[in-house]
């Protein structure tokens, strides 16, 4: 089971659609990124680490970059996609549970009853996600999401889920690591969840995916298999404060770059920022109500209120969505 913050991104030159495999080359690096000081905060960024013999050299091997998942590499409104699955999935599994048609939260999901789904709280959000990410092994959990990724549609976009992904993040994910980057995705997302796409979406493996995670059990199945089953215990909050811990525990070096939209990732940024060297810490300001969402300090998810004042303050990268990028999602197929 996650906390309710996880239930409430080839080539330098190319253009690439990680999930299909596709890269375009292109005439230089970023090519869906205006030009202007951020662009060039990246470049002269990636460049000074990579220059040989150059007083800002970092070793490939300590070329790392975690970027937040929500928000960040793929959209994350009207609600967290997370949270949308465990949504459907309590409308999937309702005929086997008919319990649920007169029993909250379940009844108000399976009406369509956002109001009283939200008068359940936080309590009814945990039971949920409890319902819904635990009590199966995690294969069967693996199918599900993989299901719902193939058939499941963004309400008001009307695109798949893994096409709400920003086209200009997955080109600086590809520029990295051309450029001798390992890329991580460090998110308050559940681990789980997010390792289903993570490589086929971003070209970051499941074992570059640190996330929030449930506890997970060792035993021996009806078929005399061995099998790990999720229990409905939250193990690890990988989100806010739990960000650095998490970058320690599971990647086990400081970032280099890291990459954010919300108060949620204002202490990987401090993290980031405070170590020895070169250091590049950039903050999404979601600021296009046209092409996706416009919101900040008020927003109910993805709120960006106390980092944006520190990144602000102390001159980290803020990407102006409006300004700084041409194209925000892939072009649809």
């Amino acid at each position: 089971m996650l906390n309710v913050r996880a239930a409430v991104a080839a080539l330098a030159l190319a253009s690439s659609w990680a999930w299909s495999g596709a890269a375009t080359a292109q005439s230089g690096p970023l090519p869906s990124w205006n030009d202007g000081k951020v662009k060039s905060a990246i470049v002269e960024f990636v460049g000074k680490v990579t220059q040989e013999n150059g007083p800002n050299f970092v070793k490939p091997a300590e070329r790392i970059a975690a970027f937040d998942n929500d928000g960040t590499l793929w959209a994350e409104q009207p609600v967290y996609f997370q949270l949308q699955f465990a949504f459907d999935e309590v409308k999937r599994l309702a005929p086997l549970h008919p319990e649920w048609k007169g029993k909250e939260p379940y009844r108000s999901i399976i009406a369509g009853d956002m109001k009283g789904l939200a008068a359940s709280g936080e309590k009814g959000l945990l039971q949920i996600m409890a319902a819904t990410h635990s009590g199966m092994t995690t294969q069967e959990f693996e199918r599900s999401v993989a299901n719902w990724l193939n058939t499941a549609r963004h309400p008001t976009k009307k695109r798949p889920f893994t096409e709400m992904v920003y086209q200009p993040q997955l080109e600086l994910l590809a520029y990295l690591r051309a450029n001798g980057f390992k890329t991580f995705i460090v998110s308050g997302g559940g681990v789980e969840f997010m390792r289903v796409f993570a490589d086929k979406v971003y070209g970051i493996p499941p074992e570059q995916v640190v996330g929030s995670s449930g506890a997970v059990t060792f035993r021996m199945g009806p078929s005399g298999k061995p099998e790990l089953f999720k229990d409905a215990k939250v193990e690890f909050i990988d989100d806010g404060p739990g960000k650095p811990v998490g970058i320690n525990r599971f990647i086990g070096r400081r970032p280099i770059l890291a990459f954010g939209n919300s108060d949620g990732d204002l202490q990987m940024l401090q993290y980031t920022a405070a170590g020895d060297g070169p250091r590049l810490t950039l903050i999404i300001h979601h600021t296009d109500a046209e092409r996706e969402w416009a919101y900040d300090r008020k927003s109910r998810i993805g709120k960006l209120d106390k980092a944006l004042d520190e990144g602000q303050a102390k001159g980290w990268t803020i990407v102006d969505m409006k300004s700084d990028w041409k194209a925000v999602f892939p072009p649809e197929r």
